[in-house]
């Protein structure tokens, strides 16, 4: 299997100068950056035994980048003034999604309050989100950027939840996205600012990875209907910073380090292989090995994730009984 390390070694691409000479080495599962698609579009066409109709890696590449950008960009400003708020207030956790949310909401020349909002957070995500706020202030005078620590409150948080049994740790990781989410729309009120969202396609629509009025929680998802890998073009025409897009994804909600790979199981370019395999209705037989794998987690993953991603369900009551 390909490299991002490799295939970028010989490459000019602004991207990979920009990893090069920051001397960052992406894990091998990693993104790819556009130049190096050329390299693995033969490899992945031989490799998985896709349709015609799924959009391959290389035919993401013609994605109009610039026209998404100008589109969502003008989507967020009129639903702002449509409803007669000033701008959004965004988390900026360190992680490619929310640096472009945030650098997107920034365009539309509406106030962008960005949030940092660590809760034990590893130094690196922390200087992440950091640096990222500082660059967008640097440049766009619409926005504003401010740090609430969080640590205290979820760890006074976890003491008054106490009640002798062993703690589950998911609850709290979620938890931790919701009093996020909750710090969001208090400065979101206090500011007349809409919430926006930074959850992608595949894990809102696809794996449901995210938390249920945490990050699920928000007033405008923009980037909802694009892919990871799209996300990753839009943060390279962006120019969002190169710690940012080479950084490994991570949710950031765990004392431990647990990247999105460990947690699901399968890295975002597999997952959407496998999404795309799911709406093309090929059948799980017709793969095999890491390919069939990815499938079943998917599949799995997705079903779980129902209560989630489907609407509240509501009790209709029969018209007889009113």
């Amino acid at each position: 299997m390909w490299t991002k390390t490799a295939l970028s070694a010989a490459c000019s691409s602004k991207e990979c100068r920009r990893l090069k000479a920051a001397n960052i080495k992406p894990e091998p599962s990693f993104h790819l950056t556009k130049c190096c698609l050329k390299t693995v579009n033969a490899v992945l066409l031989r490799t998985f035994r896709l349709p015609e109709t799924y959009p391959t890696l290389i035919e993401r590449k013609h994605m109009q980048t610039q026209a998404v950008i100008r589109h969502i960009t003008q989507w967020l400003h009129d639903y702002a003034r449509n409803a007669g708020l000033k701008g959004y207030v965004v988390g900026v956790s360190g992680g490619i999604d929310s640096a472009v949310v945030s650098t997107l909401c920034a365009r539309t020349g509406l106030d962008l309050l960005c949030l940092n909002m660590p809760i034990r957070q590893k130094p690196d995500q922390y200087r992440r989100a950091e640096d990222h706020i500082a660059a967008l202030t640097a440049k766009f005078a619409n926005v504003r950027g401010h740090t609430v620590n969080l640590t205290a409150t979820f760890e006074q948080f976890e003491r008054d939840v106490a009640d002798g049994k062993e703690p589950n740790l998911l609850a709290f990781a979620n938890s931790r996205a919701r009093l996020r989410m909750t710090t969001l729309y208090h400065f979101g009120q206090s500011n007349g600012l809409l919430v926006a969202g930074t959850g992608n396609k595949v894990e809102d629509f696809g794996v449901g990875f995210f938390t249920k009025y945490g990050d699920g929680g928000v007033d405008v998802s923009p980037i909802a209907d694009l892919l990871k890998s799209q996300i990753y073009e839009l943060a390279e025409e962006l120019d969002i910073i190169a710690s940012i897009q080479a950084a490994v994804p991570t949710d950031g909600l765990w004392d431990s380090e647990r990247t999105d790979e460990q947690q699901m199981g399968a890295s975002y370019p597999e997952l959407e292989r496998a999404m795309a395999q799911v709406e093309a209705g090929i059948s799980r037989d017709s793969l095999q090995g890491r390919e069939q794998e990815v499938f079943d987690i998917y599949v799995r993953l997705n079903r779980a994730a129902q209560h989630k991603i489907r609407p509240i369900p509501i009790c209709t009551i029969p018209k007889e009984l009113l």
